[in-house]
């Protein structure tokens, strides 16, 4: 493994990592957040004032495992799992732009709480827990994909 692969690999590692982390912090809260009041739940959604910053790992992330899949093309059960890695991520993404980012929008970063709520509420979480899912199986993905590509 050239010194230039083990460089990504460790990009790779680091952001897809940091990238899990916050999805894993939702998912883990989902079964005690679910239930709040209304009121309840607008002060706990305040904690996440700044995460948005965390896109810019995400996209590390995301253009990390797209090198480290290039670079590994000539070892095709690497780069297999290195494609995974990356997909995984972009699915993640997508699922963002699809569900978590039109909840964020209708409620003003859950900053007021319009009618209807609770499905958008619903759909937060569970767009969040889909997302760390993802994530995860990217992770894992990522890790073999490493492990291989020492073969």
């Amino acid at each position: 493994m050239t010194m230039r692969i083990k460089t990504t690999s460790f990009l790779a590692l680091l952001l897809t990592a940091l990238a899990l982390a916050p999805g894993l912090a939702h998912l883990f809260e989902l079964p005690n957040k679910i239930g709040l009041s209304a009121q309840e739940y607008l002060t706990v959604q305040q904690i996440y004032r700044g995460w948005a910053l965390l896109g810019i790992v995400v996209v590390g992330a995301l253009v990390a495992n797209l090198v480290l899949a290039i670079q590994l093309r000539s070892r095709p059960r690497a780069f297999r799992l290195a494609a995974a890695a990356f997909l995984g991520v972009l699915a993640s993404l997508a699922v963002f732009f699809a569900f978590t980012y039109p909840a964020n929008r209708a409620t003003a970063n859950w900053a007021v709480l319009p009618e209807g709520w609770e499905a958008l509420r619903r759909q937060w979480e569970c767009a969040h827990a889909t997302a760390a899912v993802l994530n995860l199986g990217a992770f894992v993905a990522l890790i073999l994909a490493v492990l291989a590509g020492k073969e």
